[in-house]
This record gives C-alpha cells, sequence and structure tokens, in this order.
C-alpha cells in the first residue's frame, strides 16, 4: 500500500476507529505538537553524545506514538482504546521511569541555579528546542482537555516530566 492514499486530499483525515474529522481538528493540532516533539528529540538521538540519552529517546518515542493513539480517540472511544492498548498507554511507571532518570542525574551531577541558555553545544541546544517543543505539546494536550476531551492526569505528568528531563539532558551535553 501506497503512503499516497488520498484520502486526506479533501482535508481531512481519520481518528482512531475511524471517524474522518478536519485536519485542523484539535485532536489533531495537538497530535501534531507531539509528533513535532518526537521530531525534535530524535534530532537530539542524532545529536546526543550519550549513548543512555539515545537509547532512553527511542523508548519515549515510541512512547509518544501510543500518547498520540490516545489523543486521537474520541471520547467515547477512550475506554476502548486502553482496553486494547493496555499495555502500550502511558502509565505511572512510564511518567515514574522518567523522574527516576531525573533523579539519577541529579544524584550525580549538580545542576545549574540559575537560569540558563542554550547554545553552549549543538546537542545542548537541539536538547533545549526539544523542551520547548515538549511544553508546547503540553500546552495543547491541557487546551484540549479543557475543550472537554477525556485526557487522562498521567498525560500532562509525563509531558511535565519529560520536558524536566530533556532540560537535564542538555545540560549533560554541555559536559
Amino acid at each position: 500500500m501506497s503512503i499516497a492514499t488520498k484520502t486526506g486530499d479533501d482535508g481531512t483525515t481519520a481518528l482512531l476507529f475511524g471517524k474522518r474529522v478536519s485536519k485542523t481538528h484539535i485532536r489533531i493540532i495537538t497530535n501534531g505538537h507531539i509528533d513535532e516533539l518526537s521530531a525534535a528529540i530524535g534530532v537530539c538521538r542524532a545529536h546526543s553524545k550519550i549513548n543512555t540519552s539515545q537509547e532512553a529517546i527511542l523508548e519515549i518515542q515510541k512512547e509518544l506514538v501510543h500518547l498520540m493513539g490516545e489523543i486521537a480517540c474520541e471520547n467515547d472511544h477512550h475506554e476502548r482504546y486502553l482496553e486494547k492498548y493496555a499495555e502500550h498507554a502511558i502509565n505511572q511507571s512510564k511518567v515514574d521511569r522518567l523522574t527516576d532518570c531525573i533523579h539519577s542525574i541529579e544524584a550525580n551531577r549538580e545542576t545549574p541555579k540559575f537560569w540558563s541558555f542554550s547554545g553552549n553545544t549543538p546537542a545542548e541546544a537541539f536538547f533545549d528546542q526539544a523542551r520547548t517543543t515538549c511544553r508546547r505539546a503540553e500546552r495543547q494536550v491541557l487546551i484540549l482537555r479543557e475543550s472537554g476531551a477525556v485526557i487522562r492526569d498521567v498525560l500532562i505528568q509525563y509531558l511535565n516530566r519529560l520536558s524536566d528531563l530533556l532540560w537535564l539532558w542538555g545540560q549533560m551535553e554541555t559536559d
């Protein structure tokens, strides 16, 4: 099957479980922000000198695909998504893994106590760009929730924690 299905030529795309909506639908916009985040952290993975970050970033990119899947479900399909994809859905253990990574980094290095400016190294700048992209995605998920969409708290926590971790990884790239 070709990637050029032509089904979106009319300005619509499909949500998970089939409903077609405008490409300007709030769920599609939200997923666009998360997709941009995944691409931004892919740039970080390509430029990072720290192998553990590269491995963890790939895992996060896989998790973001599942986060987008959940976002792509209308409220009446939310439970169906969680039942079908329970093993892949963002959950507290994934948030805790990010938190543990943050604590591990903080235990092994002193973090700046002041505002930092990106650009000390290319990789650090890429991580900071990814951090700001993550914050934008987080805000967009909140906008989606405020519009009445079912958004579990754990999704917000995951993105919040991820932005903190991206900042720390960027700081590690300045060493």
